[in-house]
């Protein structure tokens, strides 16, 4: 029986990096996701191919069906970090993968693949969905992290997103921002390696006061009435972070002459940014060579 299946991309508001220690985050969808196409066939394999937003085939690999042995591949580290999904998926669901003789497999993301919207996230809920196992259970036992964007790929609105003692606990929130026609997300040009900016994040000493400060940020946010509120936590939340890891600010390292406020989400350094501003606001970005500004209502579910 043929069976697709589909998440939704993800971005974080707030809570970048300390959301790993018990922080409130606020998450939100994506228009944008990942299908998981699966067609039975008869040779004693399965073979897989990854497609990008514009239709190309991008990604390919063929393993044995039962060992999941690697046999022909287009990227070998690709086919080994799948292989690990794969192999994990069937350590928690022994049955997996048992019951035919063979699988074609095709993943279509809808976004364009460097843009961090969860390309990881999305293929790890969308293969625990196959399998029948727990996405969060499948993601630490593979790439880690927090589980906020398997939390986003599989709700359908703005969420907050805590752990407390491991285990994920999300309360959704309602659809409506009243000033959402002043947000825009701009693309910095370069996808950021979360399990790569994860590491650094831990070789730092954090304490209990940065986690509460960024939970009471986050709680003011949700409830902000109006832009000018939202700037201003936006602007404390980027100066917290700044100060415990020693990291400049995106706002005052690439855009200090912008007019509105300029937050990080998700892995500082890459990926999208949060920006205040009004329909002339693309313009500057775009002068400074920052192409992709996609307002906020376009990019959530």
């Amino acid at each position: 029986m043929n069976q697709e299946f589909y998440s939704n991309g993800k971005l974080l508001l707030s809570g970048e990096y300390a959301v790993l220690d018990g922080a409130q985050g606020w998450a939100i969808p994506s228009k944008y996701g990942q299908y998981l196409r699966i067609v039975p066939q008869n040779a004693e394999t399965l073979s897989w191919t990854s497609i990008d937003d514009r239709g190309t085939t991008w990604f390919e690999a063929t393993y044995h069906f039962t060992s999941l042995d690697l046999l022909t591949t287009s990227d070998h580290a690709i086919a080994e970090a799948l292989q690990t999904v794969l192999k994990a998926t069937q350590r928690l669901n022994p049955s997996f993968l048992r019951t035919t003789k063979g699988i074609a497999a095709e993943t279509e993301l809808t976004f364009p693949r460097d843009w961090g919207l969860g390309s990881s996230s999305t293929l790890i809920n969308n293969i625990a969905n196959w399998g029948g196992v727990d996405p969060y259970d499948l993601l630490k036992a593979t790439f880690g992290g927090s589980g906020y964007d398997i939390a986003c790929a599989k709700h359908h609105t703005p969420i907050l997103f805590q752990l407390t003692n491991g285990i994920p606990h999300i309360r959704e929130l309602p659809m409506e921002i009243p000033f959402k026609e002043e947000l825009y997300f701009v693309y910095l040009n370069q996808k950021q390696n979360s399990r790569e900016a994860i590491a650094a994040y831990r070789q730092l000493t954090i304490d209990t006061t940065l986690i509460e400060q960024i939970t009471n940020i986050t709680q003011e946010m949700v409830v902000a009435a109006d832009i000018h509120q939202f700037a201003l936590l936006m602007q404390r939340h980027e100066q917290i972070l700044s100060n415990a890891m020693g990291i400049e600010t995106v706002q005052s390292k690439l855009f200090s002459d912008y007019s509105g406020t300029v937050k990080s989400l998700g892995a500082w350094g890459g990926d999208f940014v949060l920006a205040t501003g009004t329909t002339d606001s693309a313009l500057y970005f775009k002068e400074k060579g920052y192409d992709t500004v996609i307002p906020f209502s376009q990019m959530i579910l």
